[in-house]
């Protein structure tokens, strides 16, 4: 039952979290939990991994979240930096370009090309380090129950598993969000397109990486699927049969033009899939206890022109496990507070993200000659020979930040520390940046790591701290500045005080 060599957990010993669903997003937060040295326990219906490309894109704020997970160097060997993306007319009039070159100040490149298979075996490789870790395979869901304070998750084999929280991970198709009863909002954008992932027989270069072909005749995405990959999408024009797009014959067909043959590659997936817009009406489940939430895909999902779906499912990942790590130590109303910020600071951006992609995608997704020759002509007025940086999605506007803080919210840079990546050093956690000229104090309830800029290499973050004008600032688990000030004692009170409001009149 185990996919690891660890002894499996008692089915009705209570455990911290039980995670259902072992893609990216359940992984991830099984390792921050893990790390934090919390007891998890994942539950994959399926018998054995998904072996075939998925999702091919994650930013710069996500590779930071991967580097947490202590996978960086391994990371760094199966990505190809998305230097450049590019939008084309059909007659190939550049209508816009935006990337850069190299590392961003969350010390990762703003866009990053991947295989998904290779990705998630990273994860379950580092999840199989950690003793607190259990991947149960072939584990389906079929039943929750509220038992005081805990969450009995009931299994088809009969056995149960009693854990504190319930995080539902598990996909488009979620048991735990149909389990619960909440229903998904739909947004109404639905365009099918075919998806092609390719091997190729030769290394070949694609200049740009990425490229996007806004033809109305058929509206066409050639990206990096990884080193040695590479991704077609070719949109279903209206009124064409979706089981003759779908078959390979077809697949080869569209790709000969881009002089991709089966004797120069090799066809690792065909498949037809709707693109569609939606989110849960509510992440965290009203009954249970207020034990059950939702991550990922199981809480939305979104067109991929943006590159955000799984990028969205591990920034939930990575909110939710310092919440929860922090809420197992918390009691009553201080816990269901935190909690309840997770939503609260999540669903903004996750629903930017569906907006940001379903507006690219009314863009690209024009089948009219008529509308794409008005909308090529508006949009090659304004490219400039230097492509624009890729835009950052908003930061935390609203949620556990100090609110003496107007820049709280937004990511703090990584930089190094010792000619080492800062995160590496620092190990995540709570880490509160000084300049060292006053006195610390320990914050309750949470382990800190706190780095003196005056005697540290990390120029990065002491330039940033110097462009707040202040002189202390205390950057959460999930790298989201919580608070700055002058005086570290003056905000470790606050946080203190905020995190546990009994804490103040000990």
């Amino acid at each position: 039952m185990t996919g690891y060599d660890h002894a499996p957990t008692n089915d009705r010993a209570p455990i911290d979290v039980a995670i259902v669903g072992a893609g990216p997003t359940g992984l991830t937060l099984a390792i921050l939990l893990a790390q934090a040295g919390r007891s998890v326990v994942i539950l994959e219906r399926q018998a054995t991994p998904y072996g075939l490309p998925r999702a091919v894109h994650f930013d710069n704020e996500v590779g930071r979240i991967l580097q947490g997970c202590g996978i960086g160097d391994e990371l760094r060997r199966i990505i190809e930096p998305g230097d450049l993306y590019e939008w084309r007319a059909a007659d190939g009039t550049p209508l816009l370009r935006f990337g850069r070159t190299g590392d961003t100040s969350t010390g990762w490149p703003g866009s990053s090309m991947f295989c998904q298979p290779d990705l998630e075996d990273l994860l379950r490789a580092r999840a199989g380090q950690l003793p607190g870790v259990e991947l149960r395979l072939g584990a389906e869901v079929t039943d929750l129950a509220h038992e005081s304070g805990t969450v009995a998750v009931g299994l088809a084999d009969g056995s149960a598993v009693d854990a504190r929280f319930v995080i539902g991970c598990d996909g488009a198709n979620s048991t735990v969000r149909d389990l619960t009863g909440i229903e998904m909002v739909d947004r109404g954008f639905f365009y099918d397109w075919l998806i092609v992932d390719i091997v190729l027989d030769d290394e070949r270069v694609f200049d740009p990486i990425n490229l996007q072909i806004c033809d109305p005749a058929r509206p066409t995405t050639a990206v990096s699927g990884g080193p040695g990959r590479r991704r077609w999408e070719f949109m279903a024009l209206p009124d064409e049969s979706l089981d003759e797009l779908g078959t390979e014959a077809r697949s080869w067909e569209l790709l000969a033009s881009w002089d991709v043959r089966p004797d120069n590659a090799r066809l690792e997936r065909h498949a037809v899939y709707r693109f569609q817009a939606r989110h849960a009406e509510r992440w965290r489940a009203d009954g249970h206890g207020g034990r059950v939430f939702l991550a990922g895909d199981a809480a939305h999902q979104m067109p991929p022109f943006a590159g955000q779906g799984m990028c969205a499912g591990i920034r939930d990942a990575a909110n939710l496990a310092w919440k929860l790590d922090a809420a197992l130590d918390l009691a009553g109303d201080s816990a269901d507070a935190l909690l309840a910020t997770y939503e609260q600071e999540r669903r903004p951006s996750a629903r930017a993200a569906i907006d940001f992609s379903m507006e690219l995608g009314k863009v690209i997704c024009v089948p009219d000659p008529a509308e794409a020759a008005a909308r090529d002509a508006a949009m090659a007025a304004g490219v400039t020979d230097e492509p624009n940086d890729v835009p950052d999605l908003p930061g935390i506007d609203d949620g556990f930040l100090d609110a003496a803080t107007p820049a709280a919210g937004g990511l703090v840079p990584q930089g190094t520390l010792d000619g080492r990546p800062a995160d590496d050093v620092t190990g995540g956690g709570w880490v509160l940046f000084t300049d060292g000229t006053a006195s610390t104090p320990e914050p309750t309830g949470v382990d800190l790591t706190v780095v003196d800029l005056a005697s540290s290499s990390n120029t990065e973050v002491r330039e940033w701290l110097a462009s707040h004008d202040a002189t202390t600032a205390l950057q959460r688990p999930d790298f989201h500045l919580y608070g700055l000030d002058r005086d570290p004692a003056a905000l470790l009170e606050r946080f203190t005080t905020h995190l546990d409001p009994r804490s103040s009149s000990r």
